[in-house]
Formats: C-alpha cells, sequence, structure tokens
C-alpha cells in the first residue's frame, strides 16, 4: 500500500506541508493513526475508535463502489451530525469520489438544485431527514440512487437502500485511490447569504493545509484535545472543526445531532467536558445570557474556544473570558477558502478584531479607488493562500469575479490598525451610504449588541420620506426583556453615545429572531425586503 502522509514542518516560518505524487486526503487522515483503539467519535450511539471509523468509511466507499459509483463522480451527503457522516465522507474520497456535505437545514427546492447542479450519483441521507429530500427528487431529470442512515432521530428509509446493510455485507478493507494533491477531492456549497448556492470544489491538499496552518499551528490542536462543535460538519467552519483538525492528530470529538440552541450546548459542554468549543457569535452571545449556563458554568476542561461566521462584539468577547476564564479566538473564514485565514491567537487576542494573518496566508486590503488604503482606511479584503477553491463548479462567471490569480476576493471590507491587527466592517454588498459617508451596519449592530438589553441586532438600509437612505435595526432583545417606545428610543440614545451622530439607526423594529445562514450569518438581504 502507498503512503499518503503529508509531513508538516510547524518550525518552519510559515509552516510548510509536503505532499507524495500519489495522496488521497482520506488516507492520511485514517492511516497515520497507530493506536487504532483511541476515540475518535462520540455521539448519541455511543464511543467510536479511530479503527472503527477507518473500518466504516472502507466499507462505506466500497458499498458505493458496489452500487456503480466511480472515481470522480459526486456523491451528496444531507446527513445530521454523527458518526457515519465522517465515515461516509472519507468512504467516498478513499473510493476517488467527490463527496458533497449539503445544508441540512434547507428545502427540498435546494436540494434538487444542488443535485441537479453537481449530477451527484448517489445520495447518503438520514433517515429523519428523508421526507426532506424525496420531494426534491422527484424534480430532478436523473435520478441519483438514495442510500438511507440510521440517525439518532430514527424514520422511515421506505423502499430505499440501508446504509447498515450495505455496509455490513461490504469489504473492510478499502486501498485508496490514487489520486494526487491537485485532483478534486470534495465540494462545499456556499452558504447562500446572498444569490443562489454556488459550488466551491476543493482539492485533496486543501484539508491538510487547513489542519497544519490553522488547526495546528493558530490554534494549537493536540491528541489529548476533547472538541465539540455547535458549528455542523455540513459547512467548511465544522468540517474542520469536527474532522480535519482532530483527526489530523489523534484528537477526541464529540458530536450532536440536535439543533444547537443554547440549552442543547450547554447540556453537552457539561456532559462532554470538551478542551475546545467551536461557535459562533450569536451562541457565545445566547450562552452568556442563559440563565442555565450562568448556574452550572461551561466545560471544566475548557481551554479555549474559536468563533467564526461573523465578527464576534468586543463585549461578548470580554464578557466570555470573564466569566469562564478562557479566551475565545475570533476568526474569519470563509467557503471558499475552508477555514479560518485571519485570526486572533493563544496570547494575542485583541477583542473587537479578527485578529491578524494565518501564517501562510498573506492578505491585501484594496481601496475605492483600486489602491491600499492607508493604516486605519477601510479596503475590500483579498486573501492569497494555499486552501482555496479551485473555482465555483460550473459558474465561470462567478469564478473570474472572484479568483484572481493567487487571489481570492473575499467581498468583505476590513480596516487594518497600524499593529498589523483586522477589523471588520461588513460586507461590502451590505454597506450603506449615510448623507454621503459610508456606514459599516457591523459597527451599528455592535454599537446596540453593548446594550443591556440586547441580545443581537442587525442593520439595513432604509428609505425616509425623501428617499434618502438611513439605519433602520432589527432588534432582538434578551430573555426577560420587552419592547417599549421607551427602551426604543434608549438604544438610539445609547448608539449615539458611541457613534458619529450619523450612524444611529433612525428606525428600531423589535423582532423574536433574525434571518440567517446554517453557519449563523445574517441575511440582511431578506431584512431589506
Amino acid at each position: 500500500m502507498e503512503d499518503h502522509r503529508s509531513e508538516a514542518t510547524l518550525s518552519a516560518s510559515p509552516p510548510r506541508v509536503q505532499f507524495p505524487r500519489t495522496y488521497n486526503a482520506a488516507a492520511d487522515l485514517l492511516d497515520r493513526h497507530a493506536d487504532g483503539s483511541r476515540t475518535a467519535y462520540v455521539d448519541e450511539a455511543g464511543s467510536h475508535s479511530y479503527a472503527e471509523l477507518s473500518e466504516r468509511a472502507a466499507r462505506i466507499g466500497n458499498a458505493l463502489a458496489q452500487l456503480g459509483v466511480q472515481r470522480e463522480q459526486r456523491v451528496a451527503l444531507l446527513m445530521l451530525d454523527g458518526f457515519d457522516f465522517p465515515a461516509a465522507f472519507l468512504g467516498a474520497m478513499r473510493l476517488g469520489a467527490v463527496p458533497i456535505p449539503l445544508n441540512t437545514l434547507l428545502t427540498p427546492s435546494d436540494y434538487a438544485f444542488m443535485l441537479e447542479d453537481s449530477r451527484a450519483v448517489a445520495v447518503i441521507v438520514s433517515d429523519a431527514l428523508l421526507p426532506k429530500l424525496e420531494p426534491a427528487l422527484a424534480e430532478l431529470s436523473r435520478k441519483p440512487k438514495v442510500v438511507v442512515a440510521a440517525s439518532a432521530r430514527g424514520g422511515d428509509r421506505k423502499e430505499h437502500s440501508s446504509l447498515d446493510e450495505l455496509a455490513a455485507t461490504a469489504a473492510p478493507v478499502l486501498e485508496p485511490a490514487s489520486t494526487t494533491p491537485d485532483d478534486v477531492a470534495f465540494w462545499l456549497y456556499s452558504s447562500g447569504s446572498t444569490g443562489a448556492p454556488k459550488g466551491a470544489v476543493h482539492l485533496h491538499s486543501h484539508l491538510a493545509y487547513t489542519a497544519v496552518l490553522y488547526g495546528q499551528g493558530v490554534l494549537g490542536i493536540r491528541p489529548d484535545d476533547v472538541v465539540f462543535s455547535a458549528a455542523k460538519l455540513f459547512f467548511a467552519y465544522g468540517l474542520g472543526n469536527s474532522l480535519t483538525f482532530p483527526l489530523s492528530v489523534g484528537a477526541k470529538v464529540v458530536l450532536s445531532s440536535e439543533r444547537p440552541t443554547p440549552e442543547v450546548v450547554a447540556r453537552v459542554m457539561r456532559e462532554a467536558k470538551p478542551t475546545i468549543f467551536c461557535g459562533v457569535p450569536t451562541l457565545f452571545a445566547s450562552l452568556l445570557a442563559s440563565d442555565e449556563l450562568a448556574e452550572s458554568g461551561v466545560s471544566p476542561a475548557l481551554r479555549v474556544s474559536i468563533s467564526a461566521g461573523e465578527a464576534l462584539p468586543r463585549h461578548v468577547g470580554e464578557a466570555w473570558r470573564e466569566r469562564f476564564g478562557s479566551d475565545i479566538l475570533d476568526g474569519i473564514g470563509s467557503t471558499e477558502m475552508l477555514h479560518i485565514f485571519i485570526s486572533n491567537r493563544h496570547g494575542d487576542v485583541r477583542y473587537g478584531t479578527s485578529g491578524k494573518p494565518v501564517p501562510g496566508y498573506e492578505l491585501k486590503l484594496v481601496g475605492d479607488d483600486g489602491e491600499p488604503p492607508l493604516a486605519g482606511e477601510e479596503g475590500s479584503l483579498w486573501v492569497h493562500g494555499p486552501s482555496a477553491a479551485a473555482h465555483y463548479w460550473n459558474n465561470r462567471g462567478k469564478s473570474l469575479a472572484t479568483f484572481h490569480g493567487p487571489w481570492t476576493r473575499t467581498g468583505d471590507r476590513y480596516i487594518r490598525d497600524e499593529d498589523g491587527y483586522y477589523t471588520y466592517s461588513g460586507r461590502a454588498d451590505d454597506m450603506l451610504k449615510v448623507g454621503g459617508i459610508w456606514v459599516s451596519p457591523f459597527e451599528v449592530e455592535s454599537a446596540l449588541s453593548a446594550h443591556a438589553a440586547v441580545l443581537e441586532s442587525a442593520v439595513v438600509g432604509h428609505a425616509d420620506d425623501d428617499g434618502l437612505i438611513k439605519p433602520k435595526a432589527y432588534v432582538v432583545l434578551k430573555p426577560g426583556q420587552k419592547p417599549s417606545p421607551e427602551l426604543e428610543a434608549e438604544l438610539k440614545a445609547f448608539v449615539k453615545g458611541s457613534l458619529a451622530h450619523y450612524k444611529y439607526p433612525r428606525w428600531i423594529e423589535f423582532c423574536a429572531e433574525l434571518p440567517k445562514t446554517a453557519t449563523g450569518k445574517i441575511q440582511r438581504y431578506r431584512l431589506r425586503g
């Protein structure tokens, strides 16, 4: 059997990763663990060792081959977080097929689009999600083979094949496909915060690059770590947190199929005692406001948390550190770059900023005039790094707009200070021009969220009676707080006290929740109507 292991040099600046010419990312992650008895995953069904993961992945890969799945063909994964998700993802890649995790929170029409767009020849679906998939299957011009995986939630597989039954009769060993570092390994569809989702095509080398540059180089993940990610495996952030990083060092991962409400997360933290917790800003704010967590605390073993999806408000990070005694490493990543490429780091946390570039990634800001802005001035963020997607599938126009040679246009607006820290200003398409001056929605949202009554907020442009654009805020209050005209006036005055007068929201609408993508990003376009 060929050796598919990558070799990392963490002492280099930046860290280096070297690959053999024949390289399969699944084999690299699965075959490097000499002690197969170590626990790889814990889910609702129990504990699963690295040896069990390797065998399950091989059986699923062989089962797919028996169904006729060939190298480079796409296999969609519509699966809840559980042991079979990483096994299916790795098994498909080991076979040389291309797994495509799908967001479990979407609609049948979304799935119909993705399956038609990707031309997937097979779908592995959790039994509880089959009712959402079947209407999509009815719309397709070509029908993929459907395999149903048992889940903690349960469900009827109907006339479809059973993953357990197929795996039980498949061989427990699978020779890795002779792929290369530059072969296509998997796709991830963008979260669709604006417009139709796009299939970002990632290569076999990309997983190792993110594991070494961020997972080991910044996060400092270790074999004795226990990782719990509230962010699910189906998107880039969760895939790194719960698969790439821990498997690269032999750590243990806790998976939950449940929706990550503050109550569920608090319970898992209390029972599983993770050392690393991965969340999004909204969840950290909700956990701080949770009565249950205030009484029980978080995991006593917790040594660090990470946050991505949107920028973490300064007061949330500071309150977390004061309450629980450990830092949140806030950063920014994207589906296109696969994981975090700007981050705060151990011993160098500056809340209110996204931190500095992850070593191995290069950044540049481009002003509205096409020139680099001065320190303290805003610009559009571009990133250059080895984990960038090759392109968007079947979307040349979007690919040309995003990928420019080695550089990737993120669509984010940032400010770089004289010390080299990057502060998020907002999405380029979310910026507001008020009285001829650009206003960052995130800046106004951060000011609002610092008020004791506010859980979270979203700011969009709204036309006044003269047709001029002014900021409007949608505000979600903390439990126990009630909307009132008095509170609205208080919030407006509160923002005026911390920001320039023209930035305060002229209208405030209280609401129960904000529309978001599965990654926790606010869908402001839905609020704009």
